[in-house]
């Protein structure tokens, strides 16, 4: 009898700061859970080069890396089962990204958030558009499509505001593929609507920017005192408290059960005192983590074995990258010169034509994208509350041409001097190749 198919999962993380509990609640714990599945191969990596595009203290990168690695192993993840690695150690990741930067049009990286958060960030305070903007953060989603397509992922769990990434990690797949023949899988992202969002000590989300977080693997007597800090009202024991909007409770809810949450919601009601509320929000956090806190210190203490650790993940992280970037290698020509001259090309061997495809989003919304006969990203909609919608809009740029842009404007995304230029062209092909058939 044949298994099915095993799904190949991709998790990656940032080496730029010391794991916290809303990290653990978040990533981590979901993610080691995740890991247990039979049905999936799981690949895990530290993200230190993407760590270089946000600091630039080398002493923290090598001690969060440090951390973030014992965190996840203590907190039960099964190296020996997955493929778990630093994104630093494989070498054919920078080569990848090189190759995908040469079939990446410029406007689909002008359209990522972070870096169009950056530019309007300097156009609002009158300085120039690409003020403090390194090459880095340009390039950011090109290294990260690199992580996903060299492993060929087919699942890749994020949050909400990196589907954006996702996407463009397909097109990027998309532009290789029709250039030199299939060799990428294209990657679909996953969004957990379920992950918890933990607050901070003062009620916003927990966050090393706003310097609200509790550390994961804090000693006893650090962790009490800081949840003793939490910031509550001034209501005092015997009052009535409310749960909604209370960070120590949405805190304890994270932790425990469905009974002890209730246990406590009714202790609220009767109302319990702040402290008796922060006692027990602490009892019930040491009681998940102070297990995994003497591995995770043992860890801590012992560098050279998660060095070892992490290498033995390299190494099985090779076996695949090395034999697929040598492929990719011979694919686009960098080969032996004895190996023979091919005579024609993937491109040269079919004929295509720019296209739009209309898809859904998780969103639930509609759109649609303009694509040109290498697969590159032309022109990206906003969400439609309806398919038909989408496909009039459509119709209306293939038969309007640039005539149609001021009314549909709003409903597209922003378009630069050589965006429009593109699309004049690509709009073009189209309506000539209607034309031939």
């Amino acid at each position: 009898m044949t298994s099915l198919p095993r799904t190949r999962v991709l998790t990656g993380i940032t080496t730029t700061g010391t794991p916290h509990l809303g990290n653990y609640v978040g990533a981590i714990r979901p993610t080691v859970q995740a890991s247990r599945n039979s049905q999936t191969d799981g690949f895990y990596f530290l993200a230190d080069y993407h760590a270089l595009i946000k600091c630039d203290e080398p002493a923290r990168i090598q001690r969060s890396t440090l951390e973030i690695a014992a965190s996840w192993i203590a907190s039960g993840l099964d190296t020996d089962k997955v493929t778990f690695y630093r994104q630093s150690d494989i070498p054919e990741i920078p080569e990848l990204t090189w190759l995908l930067t040469c079939v990446t049009g410029k406007g689909l990286l002008n359209r990522a958030h972070a870096y169009k958060a950056a530019v309007d960030k300097n156009n609002a305070a009158g300085h120039d558009p690409d003020s403090d903007v390194t090459a880095g953060l340009f390039m950011y989603p090109v290294l990260m499509g690199a992580d996903i397509l060299m492993f060929k992922a087919h699942k890749v769990p994020v949050g909400r505001d990196q589907i954006q990434h996702i996407e463009m990690a397909r097109d990027m797949a998309s532009s290789f593929n029709h250039l030199y023949g299939e060799h990428f899988v294209l990657p679909e992202a996953v969004i957990e609507e379920s992950v918890a969002l933990l607050p901070g000590l003062d009620g916003r989300k927990m966050s090393k920017s706003y310097d609200n977080t509790i550390p994961l693997f804090a000693p006893t007597a650090q962790l009490k005192k800081q949840i003793a800090g939490i910031v509550t009202d001034s209501k005092a024991p015997g009052e009535s408290k409310a749960t909604e909007g209370s960070a120590l409770f949405q805190i304890y809810q994270a932790f425990a059960s469905a009974d002890e949450t209730a246990a406590l919601a009714k202790a609220y009601a009767d109302g319990i005192g702040w402290g008796d509320a922060k006692q027990m929000l602490f009892e019930r956090i040491d009681r998940e983590v102070a297990p995994m806190r003497e591995q995770y210190q043992a860890l801590i203490n012992n560098p050279a074995q998660l060095d070892h650790i992490l290498q033995a993940g390299a190494d099985k992280a090779r076996q695949m990258a090395v034999p697929f970037i040598r492929e990719l290698r011979h694919a686009v020509g960098l080969r032996a010169l004895s190996s023979g001259v091919a005579t024609s090309s993937a491109k040269e061997a079919k004929t295509a034509v720019p296209s739009f495809k209309q898809y859904r989003e998780k969103d639930g919304q509609f759109y649609f994208k303009l694509v040109n006969e290498q697969g590159q990203l032309i022109l990206q909609s906003r969400g439609f509350a309806s398919p038909k919608e989408a496909g009039q809009t459509i119709a209306r740029l293939q038969t309007e041409g640039l005539d149609s842009l001021p009314d549909l404007s709003s409903l597209l995304e922003p378009l630069t001097a050589e965006d429009v230029l593109n699309l004049t062209t690509t709009l073009s092909k189209i309506k000539n190749s209607q034309k031939s058939t």
